[in-house]
């Protein structure tokens, strides 16, 4: 019996959607359980090779690749001079990410 990977991928992707939004939900009230969920969906699409929606793919630190709650464990900074870009910088290990805008 074969594997049908294009379903498998399509319950990978729902799976991955509905974890980052209850990470992002319960962040404030259990930090360690909404850093987990991060870590999960980001294990689920390394192994069925699926892509972190682009709406949630910021929120991981590139350097330590920990899940980034706003104001809580990144900083988000505008700058505006040559290129304007937007600067995300790590709370947890100070990596800065930059991306344009």
């Amino acid at each position: 019996m074969r594997r049908d990977k294009r379903r498998e991928r399509d319950i990978a992707r729902q799976r991955i959607e509905r974890l980052l939004s209850l990470a992002d939900e319960i962040y404030m009230r259990d930090k360690e359980l909404a850093i987990s969920y991060g870590e999960l969906a980001r294990r689920i699409s390394m192994r069925y090779r699926v892509r972190i929606p682009r709406k949630w793919s910021w929120r991981y630190c590139r350097n330590c690749k920990k899940f980034l709650y706003p104001g809580i464990n990144m900083r988000v900074r505008i700058r505006s001079r040559r290129m304007p870009h937007i600067v995300i910088m790590c709370g947890e290990c100070g990596g800065l990410n930059r991306h344009p805008y």
